[in-house]
């Protein structure tokens, strides 16, 4: 306790390499959590092959479902690492501003990232807790949460496309069921005018020959 039983006020360097710790372990959890996803895939995985041994289309569609479930959630849990990189990042240049100009200085790009993390469920917490202490900081203004983003968010994770299904079906059973993702072909189609224009070429060349013989 300070004076007047008044804490003292943090040192802004020591605020600033806390949270970037935090930051550092929501990172290594996502990590964690990004695994033990792709190892239930694998496992679902061998459940859609033996399935597809035995016929059981129903399974396979059921299991090809909670792939698709389960790579968006990766694909979420990557964006929301390469958000809390951006805050890092950001930190560091804290971090350089501070020597120079001895405060702290708003950062939009720190706000943005903020506002994005603090809907997903696995760190909100953490980010809102991080987001008060960077507003009495300075760094960022106060947020108001859009929680409907959120809602719209988890309905989509829970209605797996029908193409993303069948490229599943397509990749796991080794062509047995589900659909070939479009081929991309490299070659380009000649233009007909092209063609046309060579037709009355030829056309020509042969008339201009008939006429000499005839001459």
């Amino acid at each position: 306790m300070g004076l007047f039983g008044k804490s003292p006020e943090a040192n802004p360097k020591d605020k600033v390499n806390e949270w970037c710790s935090k930051l550092r372990k929501e990172s290594s959890q996502l990590d964690r959590q990004i695994r033990g996803i792709q190892r239930e895939e694998e496992k679902v995985k061998r459940s859609m092959k033996d399935a597809a041994k035995k016929g059981d289309r129903d399974v396979c569609i059921v299991l090809a479902k909670e792939i698709v479930r389960s790579r968006k959630a990766v694909s979420k849990i990557y964006t929301s690492k390469a958000h809390i990189n951006s805050i890092s990042m950001q930190m560091k240049n804290q971090l350089a501003t501070l020597r120079i100009a001895g405060a702290l200085q708003r950062s939009t790009e720190v706000m943005k990232a903020m506002q994005q993390l603090i809907k997903i469920p696995e760190v909100a917490a953490t980010m809102r807790d991080l987001s008060k202490e960077m507003m009495k900081a300075g760094i960022i203004e106060e947020m108001l949460e859009d929680t409907m983003e959120g809602v719209e968010d988890t309905e989509e994770l829970e209605e797996a496309a029908q193409q993303e299904v069948d490229k599943v079906l397509w990749e796991i059973t080794a062509g047995q069921l589900g659909k070939a993702p479009a081929a991309v072909t490299d070659s380009l189609p000649v233009p007909e005018a092209v063609g046309a224009v060579a037709d009355e070429e030829d056309l020509e060349e042969m008339q201009s020959r008939l006429k000499a013989l005839k001459s």
